[in-house]
């Protein structure tokens, strides 16, 4: 079996799609839009086959953010050294975004940073 995409609403769709393509290298589709519903999505693609996919629908609400509730906390992004999180991760806080952890190595070995991203997602950055 095979995750084939992880799909993620938004509100800003365009900046969602700029902020994947600036910061991790994503290539997005033509933006599909289904004009009965409103639904409008890319599927972004990463270097090593993964996708996300973003949405906007206009009956999507806010939401407070808490880092720690229930359901899907963050996507991770393996970028292959400890140089490459520390840059990636001091770039987006250059850019505004907070650096929840990190960079450090966790208990369990790994070297990452989380960082409070594009309308509040959490990014993980790993090496």
């Amino acid at each position: 079996m095979k995750l084939d995409h992880i799909a993620l609403y938004v509100f800003d769709l365009e900046g969602a799609k700029n902020f994947f393509i600036k910061y991790f290298g994503a290539t997005a589709n033509e933006m599909y839009h289904n004009p009965r519903t409103g639904l409008k999505t890319f599927f972004l693609s990463f270097a090593d086959g993964a996708r996300l996919e973003i949405m906007q629908h206009p009956d999507v609400v806010a939401t407070q953010f808490k880092p720690m509730h229930q359901g899907y906390i963050h996507i991770a992004f393996s970028v292959g050294s400890k140089e490459k999180v520390d840059a990636l991760t001091h770039r987006l806080e250059k850019a505004g975004y907070k650096a929840l952890s990190g960079p450090r190595t966790t208990g369990d070995g790994y070297y990452e940073s989380c960082v409070q991203a594009f309308e509040d997602n959490i990014i993980e950055i790993t090496e």
